[in-house]
Formats: structure tokens, sequence, C-alpha cells
């Protein structure tokens, strides 16, 4: 029987690099892997379908946003063997939870939301980035614009994608679904990230559930299921002890590496640049 950590590697959700290569992050940091959740779905080419049509959606018009958005993640739970298996683990354990609506934000979360608003027949609300919010009493008909105070009394339980300091939420969902007069007391996330997350929801009266954690013990299994070689968990094991440390053990062990990234131009050079000018290249500054 399959795990979730099947998934998120057959997927790519969870992706570890070669350890002779490496991936660039925006930070100007090399690091071996990379969290995609919403490959989930089934692909990365059908999580880009996914965040065109919700980027279309959300320009227009709101009212109609859930229904726009709905026929394509139904397709998905009735095809997609991972995303079937991820929106069922979520809908069990939402019917464990004491809530009144689902809520979700612009634009990953609702990969994970709309699906179990509409298996659980639970009304939905969308949080977008510019702040407006819409409800949804049937996720298959239109939606109406809320504001202050008008979901008074009504509990909220935030459904996302991953979870890593939880800046989303004390940013903007929480405060989003406090906005319009709602209660939270309960979030599912998919995979949460281990950087403080739940500690800083907690803060805010919000228990936490999510099926995975980037720990060492996930890549451990990647290994034990022949996904991952023994090399592959090592380097994520070092990074994970130290990332700068494993950064500048890659650059000694490469010395070449900088000057080869350089020359491929474009974002492999920019990259290499920021990395330099912030000192994370032995013997370059």
């Amino acid at each position: 029987m399959k795990t979730i950590a099947d998934y998120l590697f057959e997927t790519n959700a969870v992706r570890v690099s070669d350890p002779e290569k490496p991936f660039w992050y925006a930070s100007g940091t090399l690091g071996p892997f990379y969290v995609n959740t919403h490959f989930l779905i089934e692909s990365e080419e059908k999580a880009n379908e996914l965040l065109a049509l919700i980027e279309e959606a959300a320009a227009g018009d709101r009212t109609d946003f859930l229904s726009t958005i709905l026929e394509f993640v139904k397709k998905q739970y009735e095809t997609s063997e991972s995303y079937k298996e991820v929106i069922d683990l979520i809908v069990s354990k939402a019917k464990e939870l004491d809530f009144d609506i689902i809520s979700g934000g612009e634009r990953r979360d609702y990969f994970f939301s709309l699906m179990p608003a509409y298996l659980l027949g639970k009304p939905h609300l969308s949080i977008f980035k510019d702040g407006e919010t819409y409800f949804s009493e049937n996720v298959e008909e239109k939606a109406v614009k809320v504001g202050e105070g008008d979901l008074a009394g009504k509990v909220s339980l935030h459904i996302a994608d991953l979870i890593t300091e939880a800046s989303s939420y004390t940013n903007a969902w929480i405060p989003s679904i406090r906005g319009v007069g709602a209660e939270i007391k309960d979030t599912i996330a998919v995979i949460d990230r281990l950087q403080g997350g739940e500690a800083n929801l907690a803060k805010e009266g919000v228990n936490m559930y999510t099926f995975a954690k980037i720990e060492l013990s996930l890549f451990d299994e990647g290994v034990e299921k022949g996904i991952l070689t023994q090399a592959q968990r090592d380097m994520v094991a070092h990074f994970m002890e130290n990332p700068i440390d494993y950064m500048k053990a890659f650059l000694k062990a490469h010395p070449d590496f900088i000057d080869e990234q350089i020359a491929l131009g474009g974002k492999p050079k920019q990259r290499a640049e920021m990395a330099i000018s912030r000192g994370y290249v032995p013997g370059r500054s």
C-alpha cells in the first residue's frame, strides 16, 4: 500500500537533486530539494494548468471563481491516484473537527480546500491576495463578496498546501477570516516544513494537522523504498544540519561550479553572483 511519501516523490512534490547538481534557491544558496505540494494534483504539468486557471478566474468575475475551477479538480479527483489519496486524507481529518465553513487562500490552498468543501457539502470562503473575500454557500453556485462581520458566529477550517513559518496565516488568512466575523480554531495542511509554523499558529489559538513533515525520516523512507539513493539522503542530512556549511562544503569540493554557473548566464549566473556577494563562496567576494 502506498504512503503519502510515495506520492510526494512520484509526483515530484518533493524533488531531490543529484548530489553533484544541487538546486539554486532564490536566496542565492544551494540546496538538495524542492517542495511543491501542489504537484500532488498529478504532476507539475497539471499543477501549472490549474495555477493558470486560478489566476485567470481570480482576475475575472470572482462570483464565478470556484465554479470555474471546480470541474478541473473534480476530474483530477476522479483520475489522479495521488490527488484522490490526499483529498481523502484531508476529508477524513476534517470529519473529526468542528467547523461551519472551509477557507482557502490564493493560490495553492485552492488545490486542497475546494474538493473537501464539495465532498463534505460545506460552504467555502475564498481569500484573495488583495484582501477580498468571497463566500460560496454551495461551491457549484455563485459566490458573494463578504466584508466586516458578515460571517459572525461561523467557524472556519482553513486548508492549505503547506506550512513553513505560517506567515501567510498571520499576515493574511487569519486576519481575513476574523475580519468577516468568523473564528478559526483548526487548520489542515498537507506538509509541515518544520520551520516554526505550528508554534506560530498556536499563538493564534489555531491547531495544526498535517500528513507529512520535511524531516530526515521522510528521506529515509525514500531510500528504503528505492526512490532515493543513500548519497541523496546523506546530502539532505548535511543540509538539514547546517545549510550554509553544506553549501560551502559542496563548493569546496567542486571549485569550478560557480564559474560554470556564471558561464551559463540567465538565472544560474544571477544566483551564483548573489552567492558570491553574500559571502557564501569560499575565496570569492
